[in-house]
């Protein structure tokens, strides 16, 4: 039987970061899961560390886009009709949470952990040897018409009162920064203070190795296995069983199929989201992520290429795909950049996992002694694995945390 004082369940970046965190703190840490290292949702985002995020993405508040969203001609969204029903009560929630009082309340819960976010990576990356990974010349946001930009002036603002660096820039300035865009665009800001990673997936696997070093245990096994054994938890693995005293449920979209068991259901849902990566045309390229803002989608400059996000897509978690949202975004991205032909046969497909309220849940679980959550991180799991990591290693550990987590605490659901 092997023993350990914590076990993580959840390899992702957030998992893995939490797993190093501890093991940092000198606790034996058993991380689990029964993929490979940051293989699920983690291996999919735009690679952007967004410290700069102030209103999470909120609920359409105009006609005309819920329009195009129903009729299936908006490149940012798309649904299955058939799953409507079952995620209605989590969209009337998530549009409740959209209201303009509740942004402001949720811009400022979650302003302590992205003020966080690129100074907790920055720690990590050192210790992990990963700074080939690492871009630190922010992201452009664009803007192809007047309208669009002048909506964002609310948050420009808010910004600037949070210090949050940022440059407007006009479609000349922009392309000076970024000469393989085309001027099919009237305005951009370019957020500074952002860093971006080449490789999701390589950054989450050095994290991990870092864990390792410190003497961190790896295993595969299954989460659902996951049952008390007085006064300890247990989880099945390939190597045997592995017990603790505490263990982290850090499963993104998965966290349901461990915690509904145990009489903990929270109003997750999951927004799936694709990516495909293209090779540039000529000597296209990019120095940085670039978001198109009318359209939903994301420019990334990968190692395998430049990946293109799409936004979100409403349907069971485990449904077949239905990549259409790339024959919705890919004129406007031609438009805009030089793309030749794609990398992989058919588009990735993961799963974001997303509260109604766009804060994920991090600290302890209701009613269960030794249960700890940190899940639900909507589009940020690579931006606030490590902060959402030193966090809940200090609230475990008895630390003074370094800010609230009660805005984070899953009791809000209750």
């Amino acid at each position: 039987m092997a023993r350990a004082d914590v076990i993580v369940l959840g390899a992702g970046i957030v998992g893995t970061s939490i797993a190093l965190h501890l093991a940092r703190r000198g606790l034996s840490v058993a991380l689990i899961d029964r993929g490979g290292i940051g293989e699920g949702t983690s291996y999919g985002p735009t690679g952007i560390i967004e410290g700069n995020t102030i209103f999470p993405h909120a609920f359409p508040s105009s006609w005309t886009a819920l329009l195009r969203i129903a009729l299936k001609r908006a490149p940012e969204a798309n649904y299955h009709l058939s799953f409507l029903p079952q995620v209605a009560p989590w969209l009337f929630a998530f549009r409740a949470a959209s209201q303009p009082a509740r942004l402001l309340e949720t811009a400022q819960a979650m302003r302590p952990l992205f003020a966080h976010a690129i100074a907790e990576h920055e720690i990590l990356i050192g210790e992990a040897g990963a700074e080939r990974y690492v871009r630190r010349t922010g992201w452009l946001k664009l803007y192809r018409n007047d309208g669009a930009f002048a909506a964002q002036a609310r948050e420009l603002e808010l910004a600037k009162d949070l210090g949050i660096a940022n440059v407007p820039l006009d479609g000349e300035a922009a392309r000076a920064l970024e000469p393989s865009l085309n001027p099919v665009f009237r305005h951009a800001v370019h957020w500074t203070g952002a860093v971006s990673v080449s490789n999701p997936l390589k950054l989450t696997r050095a994290y991990a190795a870092r864990f390792a070093a410190l003497g961190g245990i790896t295993a595969n096994g299954d989460a659902r296995s996951l049952h008390r054994v007085h006064p300890h938890w247990r989880v099945d693995t390939a190597s045997g069983p592995i017990d603790a005293g505490d263990v982290v449920v850090a499963l993104g979209p998965w966290a349901p199929e461990v915690l509904v068991p145990l009489g903990l259901k929270l109003p997750l849902a999951v927004k799936r989201g694709y990516h495909r990566h293209f090779q540039p045309q000529g000597n296209a390229g990019l120095s940085r992520p670039v978001v198109d803002a009318e359209f939903g989608y994301v420019l990334a400059p990968m190692e395998q290429g430049i990946r293109i996000t799409t936004g979100a897509e409403f349907a069971a978690r485990d449904a077949a795909p239905t990549p259409v949202q790339f024959a919705r975004l890919l004129p406007a991205a031609r438009q805009l950049f030089a793309l030749g032909e794609p990398v992989e046969a058919k588009p990735w497909l993961g799963a974001r996992p997303c509260f109604p309220d766009s804060r994920p849940v991090i600290g302890r679980a209701p009613n269960q002694r030794g249960l700890w959550l940190a899940y639900g991180h909507a589009h940020w799991g690579l931006t606030l694995g490590p902060a959402t990591g030193r966090l809940i290693a200090e609230m475990m550990t008895g630390a003074t945390p370094f800010c609230d987590p009660k805005p984070y605490s899953a009791v809000r659901f209750f």
